[in-house]
């Protein structure tokens, strides 16, 4: 059996987005680089996400020659909680049935991201008869072992219906063995029905450059020291703990102060509305740091090289990460990763090999691993070769062969929409 046409769901946030915004992140990247990368094979690619903006057009070619981009109207056509989606997920849920209905298409697997999507892919598939290979991105159960205070809990609904999703779909897709072992022991989720694929990254757009034009591309200075940090504004990040290490380093080594410097990307500086970017802008002036760091705000996918390229090294110091597709575009680019040892980070960032484990949430730690990198050109090369040859496992190519390895083996399971009906009636 092969697959000619998947029809992928994004509900909540869209793959053409840009990057860095309060709900873009490595699942944009994900959904948009597959779809382009089954579209280069002659797969008709469908990316169903709710519409934000009704002056934008309803269907977009820009996934390739085969991939669009569905904007569903489905409650206000703004950016919105996405909790509050979920009670407008039946008008999203008839939105693409009656769009397939109209181009008379049908679809061989459905491809789900995230408990949103997975919500609507089961009513798709009492329709349709075609089977749910799911992605759940980030687990709300994880979310909540490492949340700071009551509002940063996710809701029981969501814990809820990501434990039914486990049930329902026909195969699930985790990141690391580590999220396989979450779904087993917190979901229930049967183990023969999860297969371990990590993400991809695009090695054709994330690779080595000479650091001296990156660094005049951006106007920093040749000789001297940049950390960069890459990702949503949010205190699951660890931002803070990146903050301290620095104004330890600072403290400690005062003569680094000329040399170094720290770059954030990610977030609106100028947003008043994100009270973690207020938070972390406060603690750097309290530390007298606001020469030393730099909130830069978002950047494309197409200056973020530039970043990755012209940076020393890039540090992640989240409390939570599924996998951290930031240190694996980091990785392509040569550049070695300072990483929490937590979730995906511990899988795809081999400590000592294409760069280093600190413990979570320790600013101590994470300044002497920093001053160990500063401080050692040739293990900084070192870790940059390693750190390349490693990302090419990851490269989309040889992820989107496994994807449509586990398509072809579920086609066929899910009930037929004819019989599925009748069964429920």
């Amino acid at each position: 059996m092969s697959i000619h046409r998947v029809a992928m769901l994004s509900v909540h946030t869209c793959p053409l987005a840009t990057l860095g915004g309060k709900e873009t992140g490595g699942m944009n990247v994900y959904v948009r680089d597959l779809a382009r990368e089954f579209s280069r094979r002659g797969i008709a690619v469908d990316v169903f996400t709710r519409s934000q903006n009704p002056h934008l057009p309803h269907v977009m070619h820009k996934l390739g020659a085969r991939g669009r981009v569905i904007h569903v109207p489905a409650g206000p056509e703004e950016p919105y909680d996405k909790n509050k989606v979920f009670d407008h997920l039946p008008e999203f849920t008839e939105g693409v049935l009656r769009f397939a209905r109209d181009e008379g298409i049908a679809y061989d697997v459905i491809h789900s991201h995230y408990w949103l999507s997975g919500w609507v892919a089961r009513e798709l598939r009492a329709a349709w008869g075609a089977p749910i290979v799911h992605m759940c991105h980030t687990l709300g159960l994880m979310k909540n072992q490492v949340a700071g205070s009551p509002s940063e809990l996710e809701t029981g609904r969501r814990i809820d219906v990501e434990t039914e999703i486990a049930g329902f779909a026909d195969r699930l897709i985790a990141a690391t063995p580590a999220e396989k072992a979450q779904l087993e022991w917190l979901y229930g989720a049967d183990p023969d029905r999860i297969s371990v694929i990590p993400p991809g990254v695009d090695t054709r757009h994330f690779f080595p450059m000479p650091r001296p034009p990156a660094r005049d591309r951006l106007g920093v200075k040749h000789d001297d020291w940049m950390i960069l940090f890459v990702g949503r504004i949010e205190r699951l990040k660890g931002i803070d703990t990146l903050i301290r290490a620095i104004a330890l380093l600072a403290y400690e080594c005062p003569t680094w102060v000329q040399k170094m410097c720290v770059a954030i990307i990610g977030g609106d500086p100028a947003a008043s509305e994100n009270a973690e970017m207020e938070r972390l802008k406060t603690m750097c002036q309290e530390l007298g740091l606001n020469d030393l760091v730099t909130f830069l705000g978002a950047r494309d996918q197409d200056q973020l090289r530039y970043y990755y390229n012209a940076a020393d090294f890039v540090v992640m110091p989240s409390r939570y990460e599924s996998f951290g597709m930031v240190a694996l575009e980091a990785m392509a680019c040569g550049r070695p990763v300072i990483a929490s040892e937590v979730g995906g980070l511990a899988y795809v960032v081999r400590d000592a090999e294409t760069g280093f484990h600190a413990r979570e949430g320790d600013p101590v730690e994470l300044a002497t691993t920093i001053a160990r990198l500063l401080q050692d050109d040739a293990t900084r090369e070192r870790l940059g070769r390693q750190a390349t040859a490693w990302a090419q496992n990851f490269a989309w190519p040889r992820v989107a062969d496994r994807l449509l390895s586990v398509f072809e083996a579920v086609q066929g399971i899910a009930i037929p929409a004819l019989v599925q009906a009748e069964c429920c009636a």
